[in-house]
């Protein structure tokens, strides 16, 4: 399920947010770091949330959501200029990834401006456009975007609505490239849309675009109209599941919960119906907002929830900061303690001052008693304040407050007494009070102790990891999308992605082979489906910090990798050669007791799940049509390393070649007689990464390990 939204989703959801005009701005949130919700009163209507994802999506919801108490500064500077504002316009500009949402009140107009491309931002704008704030300062080569300096629209691409037969005939002239890409990139469809105009119009999608007869380009015409009037009169959207099964809970749902189970089984939305899928799967909800709520509202709802959670995880994550939490609470314990005696010696004073004062205290009960039983306890409460002794009562209690007399005579201290007991139990009360809270000292002394204990405990194990140059395992709430799969990386950091288990290689196949990614399986049954990805990798941190032991790497995730090639197939043979090493070591030719292997690689679009008549594919299995790019005598050997990713310590695995240019400690893997778990618990134990990432990088079979600073 793509999570990114594209111009036509932009178009109809700036269509559907149009619907708001008129409603007013009441509070403004940031539950995440990438997430603003501000939310929006209409009259007879309940409050509706526009939940803005950054770079990713936009969309209405009515959900019940966790928000912080204490409002971040961009969510403190939209309540203070959007409050109470109205919302009197909603645009798209352009056909780009672009919102513009007007608000009018006694001071004037703001705008508020959504961009929901690359890494995304909301702007908030005054009446001249000049910013406000945004939520992020950024620089691009034709405009900056930081507080006080005029707003500048990104450059104006394509508007498919705007394009007639000229201009139609004039992009396909003049691309060199296949139909599919012309409309996605040059037409501004993006690749869903180009697809579905190309399978409205019966024209394949890798056709050359300038091939295209005068016949076929008026199919292609007739076709990109017809979504674009759809998209334009239409106000439904539709939704796509995986199969039957999930249809049918789709359906069977009644409830938000039911729905959000039943969600997971959606693999597609859109305005409009893509002609290209599979219309059996295909069901239709009001709006594309309710689509984008049934797929990520309970994941955006939870947004705060998930920044919580963060925030406990990363307090624990080196030794400095379970030092500085043990500190903490040993501050907070002696503070207690010292509390504790306080109130014990207040509560033990009052209950002698009670017994001091026997006859006051027992005239006072004796006398709002009487008047209890003959004026009622209202008609108590309407004479209390006349009587300086007694400061108020509580009937839900049967309590008083009163007062003690002083040295003078007056009113003093004040003591909370039950009218129901004698003077000597409320006198007992107190007593046993202060026996509790020197019992709670006692205990909090004994939780002191511990503490300190474990303080010095914490100190001594991080001076023996600092000299042992060991890390300490991040516990994470969430893992990087590529660790649900086998993974490497591969000289120049491009990641290799490989299945675990049969349901993995479709999902590998399905989400993370694309048309600029390659494919590649060891020549061996079940052997894993895998995908060398040309954009994403990891690649050396610039700027790493202070506190990473000497000899680890410090890597970051990017997804800008092989910028200048369209392919995977120009990046060099030896990487190629790598995938398909990692491809054959991920095998069962690992335990074959063989010292090599053969793999192949292929094209995306030569990977199919379509079988021939009579023929059936078992999960996980793929047919591959066309020539096959053959790898021979691959050597049975893989590399681990130790680096920290994205300020997460993890192992890292590739060849031999790639892994000892990255990381100055690494280890060479190759098949051997000792079983994977001991190795993973002796990397584990000399590094102080998790014993669960290591298991997961290693081949599946025994191994015998050749250290070269890892251990």
């Amino acid at each position: 399920m793509r999570e990114n939204s594209s111009s036509f989703d932009v178009a109809r959801i700036v269509r559907e947010l149009s619907e708001m005009v008129g409603a007013r701005a009441r509070k403004a949130y940031q539950p995440h770091y990438e997430q603003v919700v501000l939310r929006l009163n209409r009259k007879g209507v309940p409050s509706t949330d526009l939940v803005i994802v950054r770079g990713q999506r936009v969309y209405t919801s009515q959900r019940d959501r966790p928000m912080p108490s204490k409002p971040s500064q961009f969510a403190m500077v939209l309540r203070k200029h959007l409050n109470n504002s109205r919302l009197i316009d909603v645009e798209q500009l352009g056909f780009d990834r672009v919102i513009r949402l007007t608000f009018e009140h006694g001071g004037g107009r703001l705008a508020l401006i959504i961009e929901l491309f690359r890494d995304g931002n909301v702007l908030l704008l005054d009446e001249n456009d000049v910013i406000i704030q945004p939520l992020t300062h950024a620089k691009y080569a034709s405009r900056t975007l930081k507080k006080g300096v005029a707003y500048t629209a990104p450059p104006e691409t394509l508007d498919p609505r705007e394009m007639d037969r000229a201009m139609l005939d004039n992009l396909l002239d003049g691309s060199n490239h296949d139909l599919i890409r012309t409309l996605a990139a040059r037409a501004n469809l993006g690749r869903i849309y180009g697809s579905t105009a190309c399978s409205i119009a019966g024209i394949e999608e890798d056709v050359a675009a300038n091939s295209l007869d005068s016949a076929q380009r008026d199919s292609l015409e007739l076709a990109i109209d017809s979504m674009l009037q759809r998209l334009s009169d239409g106000e439904d959207a539709k939704i796509w599941l995986t199969d039957s099964e999930a249809m049918d809970a789709w359906k069977a749902a009644d409830n938000e919960a039911a729905r959000d189970a039943a969600s997971s089984g959606i693999t597609e939305i859109a305005p409009i119906d893509l002609a290209y899928t599979e219309s059996s799967t295909m069901v239709g909800v009001s709006s594309l907002s309710v689509a984008y709520d049934a797929v990520f509202g309970s994941h955006d709802a939870a947004a705060f929830i998930r920044r919580e959670e963060e925030l406990l995880v990363d307090s624990g994550e080196d030794g400095g900061a379970i030092q500085a939490k043990l500190g903490r609470r040993a501050a907070q314990q002696k503070a207690a303690i010292a509390r504790f005696h306080e109130r014990a010696a207040i509560t033990q004073e009052l209950g002698k001052s009670i017994q001091d004062n026997w006859e006051h205290v027992d005239s006072l009960l004796l006398q709002f008693n009487e008047a209890v039983v003959s004026d009622g306890w209202e008609g108590v409460m309407d004479k209390i304040h006349d009587v300086p002794w007694i400061d108020s009562a509580n009937p839900a209690k049967q309590t008083i407050v009163a007062y003690l007399p002083d040295e003078d005579g007056e009113p003093g201290a004040s003591i909370t007494l039950e009218v129901s007991n004698t003077v000597h139990q409320n006198a007992q009360r107190y007593f046993e009070e202060a026996r509790s809270q020197k019992n709670k000292a006692k205990g909090a002394k004994t939780a002191l102790a511990s503490t300190e204990k474990s303080q010095d405990r914490a100190e001594k194990q991080a001076a023996k990891d600092a000299a042992a140059g060991r890390l300490r395992a991040k516990k994470r709430s969430k893992r990087f999308w590529f660790e649900r799969h086998r993974w490497a990386i591969l000289s120049g950091g491009h990641f290799l992605i490989g299945g675990k288990d049969a349901k993995g290689n479709d999902v590998v196949v399905r989400k993370h082979l694309t048309s600029n990614d390659l494919y590649f399986h060891a020549d061996l049954h079940g052997a894993p489906s895998c995908s060398l990805k040309l954009k994403d990798g990891l690649a050396p941190n610039q700027n790493p910090s202070e506190v990473i032991p000497e000899g680890v790497a410090s890597l970051q995730i990017v997804q800008n990798l092989g910028e200048d090639m369209e392919d995977a197939r120009q990046l060099p043979e030896s990487v190629h050669s790598e995938a398909a090493q990692v491809a054959v070591c991920w095998s069962r030719a690992w335990g074959s007791g063989g010292a090599a292997a053969i793999a192949f690689h292929a094209r995306p679009s030569q990977v199919s799940k379509t079988t021939e008549s009579g023929e059936s594919l078992a999960r996980g299995s793929f047919v591959v049509r066309g020539q096959r790019n053959w790898h021979r005598d691959l050597p049975l050997e893989m590399a681990i390393g130790m680096a920290v990713v994205n300020g997460v310590p993890i192992p890292v695995s590739g060849t031999p070649s790639t892994i000892s240019q990255y990381c100055q400690r690494w280890a060479k893997i190759i098949p051997g007689r000792e079983k994977k778990e001991s190795i993973a618990n002796r990397i584990a134990k000399a590094t102080g990464l998790a014993q669960d990432d290591l298991l997961s990088c290693l081949p599946s079979g025994n191994c015998s390990l050749e250290d070269h600073g890892l251990i």
